[in-house]
């Protein structure tokens, strides 16, 4: 096909993916405020939540702390602390339960060894080192090529950026198994009514979009740079 038939495509893929980007953070954001005006029939906090689930499940040695922001929630494999956002940690909205349920379901990911997060904390370093210099050898190796008419530093920077895109879809796994591990402890546990379980799972489902909108992203640039680079070097 065509090199620049299939820029113009991966062109208008690219926008669509951007529109599903704006629209998947629209989405979480206002599914999370919806039901975050919504308190649990039990009254469970999100730290109150965490901690109990850590504890049926065996994990005895993950702190549950608070953390600044909104949405900022995450697990920390390294120092085992899960760290709830302030509209998490201290709230007893639907909202805030399924969130801090998601997260625990990553500590229960890390103590049973799930392959999937395990494989994207060890490639984390590499895609950290990676996705800080990628871009820049892409573009330092296309105004180089101008001069030596070789594009080695270019196709460098878009094997680096490869990493990263590895790093997204290797996310997705790790996410769509820490929500249906969320949902499953939550209704298993009693923590929620079975009228409450209907919107956790639609604030847990908004989330996940964000995550397939960013894989989406990665892996259409990584076909844009790819086809710029290497289209680049078989027209020399």
């Amino acid at each position: 096909m065509d090199t620049y038939f299939m820029q113009v495509i991966l062109y208008y893929l690219f926008i669509a993916v951007a529109i599903y980007s704006i629209y998947a953070q629209y989405k979480v954001s206002s599914t999370f405020n919806k039901y975050s005006k919504t308190a649990n029939a039990k009254g469970y906090t999100g730290a109150d939540v965490a901690r109990l689930l850590l504890e049926q499940s065996g994990i005895h040695d993950v702190q549950v702390e608070p953390i600044r922001g909104s949405l900022t929630d995450h697990y920390d494999p390294a120092s085992k602390v899960l760290r709830l956002s302030e509209s998490v940690y201290g709230s007893a909205s639907v909202a805030a339960l399924g969130v801090a349920a998601h997260e625990t379901g990553h500590a229960v990911q890390h103590h049973v060894g799930y392959a999937p997060l395990s494989m994207r904390t060890s490639i984390f370093p590499v895609v950290s080192f990676s996705s800080k210099l990628a871009m820049p050898l892409i573009i330092i190796g296309i105004l180089l090529s101008c001069f030596t008419n070789s594009l080695l530093v270019a196709e460098v920077g878009v094997f680096l950026f490869a990493f990263v895109v590895l790093f997204q879809i290797v996310t997705l796994p790790v996410e769509f198994n820490a929500s249906s591990r969320a949902l499953r402890m939550l209704k298993d546990n009693n923590f929620l009514t079975t009228d409450e379980m209907g919107p956790a799972k639609r604030v847990l489902k908004a989330a996940a979009m964000t995550y397939v909108a960013a894989a989406a992203a990665s892996i259409i640039q990584l076909l844009r740079l790819a086809l710029i680079v290497f289209g680049g070097r078989r027209r020399d």
